[in-house]
């Protein structure tokens, strides 16, 4: 039925059978290479086979041999082992990472992959394989690779930095390297062309560029690459896609994107300004619309982007009414405890204000304008029923003179004394 089938552990004479087997030369070593294979899906054989003399270097000096096919398997082997959530089996590894950048220039796309991904468990699991593959080049050895015209290896390789970026030692270590590299400039490029070049390698990469956002020690650098307006630009495009054919697994790539802009805009000044454009509130609502329901992580991260628009800008502000989307956000908030608190802040206290002004410019030119008026009544009838704790605030900032101001008018006398 496709349910992942994990071996029994072997006893320890029978790891040492199968390494024999490996050892022996016979014509039966790929046999005894693809049952070693399966035998060390399981996390005890692993922990036995590392511990036996001379285990590793055997599969090493198989992985670099000349015959294609024992290559592939010992290969296949070492990956199994990389799987490996014991830090002592990835160390006993450390003999394998300068083979594996060597060989990420290979000329089989199946085995660069292969390599990839092996280099990526391990840099999860040890900070003594990190430590050990910057002073090998990894960096520059990635920068070559992210330049492959094959998908199945800007996959793997945006894998291999994802790890590496999630690292403690990253903000003072690795992303210093990063930046001095092409790898930034083509990480944009290809999240940005993720729609057309694959969307698997443009995940990757748009979390990569997360982390780097995170670290807090690169922003300056994105920004000067024009990481805010390649990252707008894309979000516009991916929103405009949902409405027909969204291809599956957008939303793994609207995430990270998503958080990227929100983080840039928490922490730099005058970013604001590079995005005054209203199609992306517009944006930020179809993609709300369209995973509310099947992806309702995707409300949060669409909430902090605009509450980080919305603070101290009065451009976003202005349009969330001119939109007219207030009553959309408003009904996000019994979405989870954190949208709401999202959907709160996003009135307070700049749209909230503006509400306010409204009524106050309408009571004084009535007539061609009531129907703004009504508008308001009608956004302050969804505040209220949302939102109850809405009222004690308006009442502080004045609100019941300002409807007491539209008794008198026939057309808003119901709903404002409803209200």
């Amino acid at each position: 039925n496709g349910a992942e089938i994990v071996p029994d552990p072997l006893s320890e004479n029978e790891v040492l059978e199968l390494l024999r087997g490996v050892q022996r030369g016979s014509e039966d070593r790929k046999r005894s290479l693809n049952r070693l294979r399966w035998a060390l899906q399981n996390e005890e054989t692993q922990q036995k086979f590392v511990r036996l003399d001379g285990s590793i270097r055997t599969l090493i000096g198989l992985f670099t041999s000349s015959l294609a096919d024992l290559q592939m398997e010992a290969a296949r082997c070492l990956h199994e082992l990389s799987h490996s959530s014991d830090p002592a089996v990835a160390e006993a590894c450390l003999p394998l990472t300068s083979y594996l950048l060597t060989y990420l220039s290979g000329h089989s796309v199946e085995f660069t992959e292969l390599c990839l991904y092996t280099l990526g468990n391990l840099v999860i699991e040890s900070e003594a394989v990190r430590k050990q593959l910057l002073p090998q080049g990894i960096i520059p050895v990635l920068a070559s690779c992210i330049q492959s015209p094959h998908e199945a290896v800007l996959e793997g390789l945006g894998y291999v930095l994802s790890q590496l970026l999630q690292a403690k030692e990253a903000p003072t270590e690795i992303i210093p390297l990063v930046l001095d590299s092409v790898l930034p400039q083509h990480m944009l490029r290809l999240v940005c062309s993720g729609l057309k070049a694959g969307i698997g390698a443009a995940v990757e990469f748009a979390w990569c560029l997360h982390y780097i956002v995170c670290s807090h020690t690169a922003n300056a650098a994105l920004l000067s690459l024009g990481a805010l307006p390649a990252l707008t630009s894309l979000l516009l495009d991916l929103a405009s896609e949902i409405p027909q054919d969204a291809p599956e697994g957008l939303e793994l790539l609207i995430c990270p994107v998503l958080r990227c802009l929100g983080n840039l805009l928490a922490e730099e000044t005058g970013c604001e300004v590079q995005m005054q454009d209203e199609r992306l509130l517009i944006a930020l609502f179809l993609i709300l619309q369209c995973f509310l329901q099947q992806h309702p992580f995707i409300v949060q991260e669409c909430l902090w982007l605009l509450n980080n628009l919305t603070a101290d800008e009065p451009f976003f502000c202005s349009a969330l009414f001119s939109l007219d989307l207030l009553p959309a956000l408003l009904q996000l908030l019994p979405c989870s405890q954190m949208a709401s608190v999202l959907v709160r802040t996003c009135f307070m206290p700049q749209v909230w204000g503006q509400a306010l002004d409204f009524q106050e410019h309408e009571s004084r030119t009535h007539g061609a304008q009531v129907g703004v008026v009504g508008q308001c009544l009608e956004l302050l009838h969804l505040l209220f029923l949302h939102w109850p704790e809405a009222a004690a605030d308006f009442v502080r900032q004045g609100g019941h003179q300002a409807l007491e101001q539209h008794q008198s008018t026939p057309e808003l006398q119901e709903r404002a004394q409803a209200l």
